[in-house]
């Protein structure tokens, strides 16, 4: 069984290694856990899964591969599930009347045993969809305490994602981290372990932390206490970073919020700018005053070292004109092509890359998305996990 859990999990791309599996099968051995699945979950999960973008993946392996360890018959029940245990949160969640129709069943133990009872018939009959759920599950019209989306009060859940009413008293194929996957789009949180790759540490200021090897050493030199103090390590890396805002990105509102959120905790250097489109010779940084307070954007480039991080996130959806002639803007008349303008930020700046919140397999039906990813370099990347890591990594080069 062990093995074929690792060698799915290298199957699902969960980079695991054979000194990661004999760890954890030798912690096994010395038995550093009790013998419960969620024990062994979170025991495993520490042992096979070095990044947190792995984790989604490694929970649906989980559950594939021992999916019913828990759902197993008779007294494997209710000696994983004590009654006095249940009794115990029966008093604590449940009313005086819902607890008098458990004891008219018989209590916890008779639920436990019924549940594996009708787990078993179901299995061997083909009932309901085969996922335990059952055609009489908990479901809005069923009354059986077994299955999913229902409102029995002494009720278990079987297959489903998520409690709907919070009375399900055990909670089966339990899945965490789903949004954690290098091919989904970005909340806040995935994007700041994203926007971590990008850093350059140094120690600058005030010294107000005790060096401790310092003191050490310096201690030892000299024959007394010699304390040493030094500065405190902090992320030097500067960003500058120009959001496309209107038209086709008002569908991206919500991952461009999120994006900017997770940027302005982790990069405490950061600039940002809004243009539409494609850059032109004007940038604005309040949205309600675009047209009254515009920046000119030669100031802008000129403005920052050439050391700062350039971020562009758009699109890049729009005619092919807007980009390659003057008046092309659908806004304004420019004096100058959007492409000469991405083109001096190239040169100005060394590290600059273009992050797409359109998924990368429709990139190639729109035109304009060619010509802005051959002026950046063939530095554009989808705005996923994935998409956003190795965008960082291009910035770090």
């Amino acid at each position: 069984m062990f093995m074929r859990f690792f060698t799915e999990l290298r199957e699902a791309k969960v980079p695991v290694t054979l000194k990661e599996y004999l760890i954890l099968m030798e912690a096994m051995d010395k038995q550093v856990i009790s013998r419960s699945v969620d024990d062994f979950y979170y025991l495993s999960r520490a042992a096979l899964v070095k990044d947190e973008k792995n984790i989604d993946r490694f929970d649906r392996v989980f559950a594939q591969v021992f999916n019913g360890l828990e759902k197993t018959a008779g007294e494997g029940l209710t000696a994983d599930l004590p009654a006095e245990w249940l009794k115990k949160l029966s008093d604590k969640f449940l009313t005086e009347e819902e607890k008098a129709q458990i004891e008219a069943m018989g209590g916890f133990e008779k639920l436990m045993e019924a549940l594996a009872e009708q787990m078993k018939r179901q299995q061997e009959e083909g009932d309901g969809d085969g996922d335990g759920k059952g055609k009489n599950g908990r479901n809005g019209q069923g009354d059986s305490p077994f299955g999913a989306n229902g409102y029995h009060p002494e009720g278990v859940r079987v297959g489903q994602d998520k409690g709907r009413h919070g009375r399900a008293i055990k909670v089966w194929d339990k899945r965490e981290y789903k949004n954690l996957d290098d091919s989904v789009e970005l909340g806040t949180r995935n994007i700041k372990v994203a926007l971590r790759r990008l850093r350059k540490w140094v120690r600058d200021g005030h010294p107000d932390e005790l060096d401790m090897n310092g003191t050490i050493k310096g201690t030892s030199q000299k024959g007394y206490l010699d304390i040493q103090m030094r500065a405190e390590r902090r992320n030097k890396i500067s960003v500058l970073i120009f959001f496309d805002i209107g038209g086709s990105m008002d569908s991206h509102i919500k991952v461009c919020e999120e994006l900017f959120s997770a940027a302005r905790t982790e990069f405490k250097n950061m600039e940002f700018y809004y243009f539409h489109n494609c850059l032109y010779e004007s940038v604005w940084k309040d949205n309600r005053r675009r047209h009254a307070e515009k920046l000119n954007t030669m100031d802008v480039l000129h403005k920052f070292p050439h050391d700062y991080k350039v971020i562009f996130v758009g699109d890049a959806t729009m005619s092919p004109y807007e980009i390659t002639y003057p008046g092309g803007s659908v806004e304004h008349w420019n004096e100058e092509a959007g492409a000469v303008w991405l083109d001096r930020v190239s040169g100005i700046f060394k590290h600059m890359v273009w992050l797409n919140p359109t998924a990368e397999r429709h990139w190639d039906y729109t035109p304009s998305v060619g010509v802005i990813k051959q002026l950046v370099n063939d530095r554009m990347f989808p705005l996923t996990l994935d998409g956003l890591e190795k965008a960082m990594k291009e910035l770090s080069r």
